[in-house]
């Protein structure tokens, strides 16, 4: 009888523990979720600086320079304004002289910005919905979710160096963490 009694309160003591977990289940949907509106909150970008105020373009040496700079104004995120023009004597060589302003259209990409530089998004990375997701598992209250971000060039991106110009996406693991009166939140990333 004391058996009995002492099998029952372990049966019921241990069904009790095992139901309390069963409501922290972390699936891949849920963890795609969590990310999404992480990255919507806090997005991952890489950037690169450029200049901006009067800028000296010498025509052989920086010919390169000043088309990315052409191709950014045809696309209206910057003003170029020819300040001065000089021919340096006897040689092929002009020195031109521009004022180049960003516009409204570039708020978007601007980080920070002072007279003579400005730093840009140069790539906005975002959820790959065709990876797949890979869940680790640590223990029922903690996960490291993997996930692959694929990379989207920004108008800004001619000016950037990538050091990563074997593929077109970078994988990155996040931690989440399951909080009982939220449910499963990102911790780390």
């Amino acid at each position: 009888m004391k058996n009995f009694k002492l099998l029952t309160i372990a049966i019921s003591l241990l069904l009790f523990i095992s139901s309390c977990k069963s409501g922290g289940n972390l699936d891949e949907g849920t963890a795609e979720d969590v990310i999404s509106a992480h990255l919507k909150a806090n997005p991952e970008y890489e950037s690169t600086k450029i200049n901006i105020g009067e800028i000296k373009f010498r025509s052989k040496k920086d010919k390169l320079e000043l088309q990315k700079y052409k191709a950014l104004e045809e696309k209206g995120l910057v003003d170029m304004e020819l300040q001065n023009q000089k021919k340096k004597f006897l040689s092929k060589d002009s020195v031109y002289f521009y004022l180049i302003i960003l516009t409204d259209k570039a708020k978007p990409y601007i980080l920070k910005h002072d007279a003579h530089n400005a730093t840009v998004r140069a790539i906005n990375y975002v959820l790959d919905e065709e990876k797949p997701i890979t869940l680790i598992k640590g223990d029922s209250k903690i996960a490291r979710v993997t996930v692959s971000l694929k990379k989207e060039l920004t108008d800004f991106s001619i000016f950037f160096k990538d050091k990563n110009v074997g593929s077109n996406f970078i994988t990155k693991t996040y931690k989440l963490k399951l909080k009982k009166e939220v449910g499963w939140i990102l911790v780390g990333g």
